[in-house]
């Protein structure tokens, strides 16, 4: 059984107290059947998140809390589902509180369509999103680049693809930080991630990647929702992917890295992928500037993918620009340097996000313009055979988790037990029979991230809610689902 102690704060958050080596409390958002899983699921050490929240919390210099969202499941070193903001002169940077696929994120496009108009083609237009987006693990897309061309790439994010014709420029707008983050450092990204990044840009990848039709089925709040241009039944795709092969690489290359750093400056470190740089440190410093590369680099991904889905969706339906346009993008592995209020104080923080989203709520300039009364739109993927959620932050939630969401339903089961679970071909005909449209690139694929592997989205984004955190806005369903 896990050694971590909890306390009940209230019916939807969990306080693990300030112990031993701790620098702050941990606090888990959290239902009390969801902290029985938890706890259950500490019995094996190697799947023990609530200590991983514990560890996050010895970390130099972190702020406030350790965080965990309510899809809260183990990771490298954080849980995913953690947040951790840290202090620029007494803090760390750790590549856990980022993870390996650098700004994965999910791109969610709003078109003048109804759900009966997509019923009509569903399959015909499953067959042609699946030809025309590369998938699958070592896949590659239509941009092929040389080395020079794909440092451009992790100076110039989305307006890389952007100038050589996928998406049009309205899409910048909608995207967070617009597209492109500055101070990414090409040189401080090795020859080995760039050269694996070659043929990628444009491509879906494999493990829990996706892209999604989907209608809204249930609309919640309908000032938000209408704010956002969304309307029961009305169609929006959602592509799901990161930086692919680069971000993976980046992240093996800096362990080593931060292995050094964590000795060199006596950093006690609980699990190998906590390794972490002082934030002012030239290590430290190289490491974000490379994980800077890699956030631009998932941005130029997401914005090609979505240029393919704009010429599908433009070819079957005869729609125009203006009728197909980004709702919203946005990263739930990333770092990034913010400024939050801590106590009486605002600070500015470098606030790590493994598998957590940054949900912004009204008012704060980052929000694009057209949404800054609300907040921007908080992109929350279910699984291929239930929902997904769009939210929105609030006030409360950016005092109590630096402007933080959940990202997903979360894992319950492993990809390894998954596979034990339940066959590939038992999802995909089951999901077929729910009137979803499956498009696998490998039937093993299928059964790792079958729906029966995660958390019931519902609950967790109902947790969050429940703790005035997030709100909801609008309940979607799958039509089609496209995977690796």
């Amino acid at each position: 059984m896990s050694g971590v102690k909890l306390e009940k704060v209230h019916d939807y958050l969990w306080e693990v107290p300030m112990e031993g080596d701790m620098n702050v409390p941990g606090r888990i958002y959290a239902d009390k059947d969801s902290i029985d899983f938890l706890l259950e699921e500490s019995r094996s050490k190697q799947w023990d998140a609530l200590l991983q929240v514990k560890n996050v919390a010895c970390l130099p210099g972190i702020q406030v809390a350790s965080l965990a969202m309510a899809d809260i499941h183990p990771g490298y070193g954080f849980p995913i589902g953690g947040v951790g903001a840290f202090d620029l002169d007494s803090g760390v940077v750790s590549i856990a509180g980022v993870g390996f696929d650098i700004n994965c994120g999910v791109r969610t496009m709003a078109l003048d369509l109804e759900r009966s108009a997509v019923e009509r083609r569903k399959s015909h237009l499953a067959d042609t999103l699946f030809d025309a987006v590369p998938a699958g693990l070592g896949s590659t897309g239509s941009l092929k680049l040389s080395v020079r061309e794909i440092d451009d790439v992790l100076r110039e994010g989305a307006r890389f693809p952007l100038k050589r014709g996928y998406g049009v420029e309205n899409d910048l707008l909608y995207i967070e930080e617009n597209g492109v983050v500055d101070g990414a450092d090409p040189s401080c990204v090795s020859s080995h991630a760039k050269e694996r990044q070659l043929k990628q840009i444009g491509t879906l990848g494999s493990g829990n990647h996706y892209l999604e039709v989907q209608y809204v089925d249930e609309v919640i709040d309908d000032r938000t929702a209408g704010i956002f241009g969304l309307s029961k039944d009305s169609i929006v795709v959602s592509i799901h992917t990161g930086s692919r092969a680069l971000g993976h690489q980046i992240g093996t290359d800096y362990l080593k890295v931060l292995d050094r750093a964590s000795r060199k400056y006596g950093i006690p470190i609980r699990e190998k992928e906590l390794v972490a740089a002082p934030i002012r440190s030239p290590e430290g410093e190289r490491y974000i500037a490379a994980v800077k590369a890699g956030i631009n680099c998932g941005f130029a991904n997401r914005q090609a993918i979505g240029g393919l889905v704009r010429n599908v969706f433009k070819k079957i339906f005869s729609l125009g620009e203006t009728e197909i346009r980004t709702l919203y993008e946005v990263g739930h592995n990333n770092l990034k340097f913010e400024e939050h209020a801590v106590g009486v104080k605002v600070k500015k923080l470098l606030v790590h996000r493994k598998g957590a989203t940054r949900a912004f709520g009204p008012g704060r300039e980052e929000v694009p313009p057209p949404y800054r009364d609300v907040g921007h739109p908080v992109i929350v993927g279910g699984t291929m055979g239930t929902s997904s959620f769009i939210l929105v932050g609030t006030e409360k939630g950016m005092v109590e988790t630096f402007g933080s969401a959940v990202h997903g339903a979360g894992r319950i089961k492993s990809r390894k037990r998954a596979i034990k679970d339940y066959r590939g071909e038992d999802v995909i005909s089951g999901l077929e029979r729910e009137g979803i449209a499956i498009r696998v690139h490998s039937k093993r694929g299928a059964a790792e991230e079958a729906p029966g592997a995660y958390k019931d989205v519902e609950r967790v984004v109902n947790i969050m809610e429940g703790a005035g955190i997030n709100r909801r806005v609008v309940k979607l369903k799958p039509l089609i689902c496209v995977k690796g």
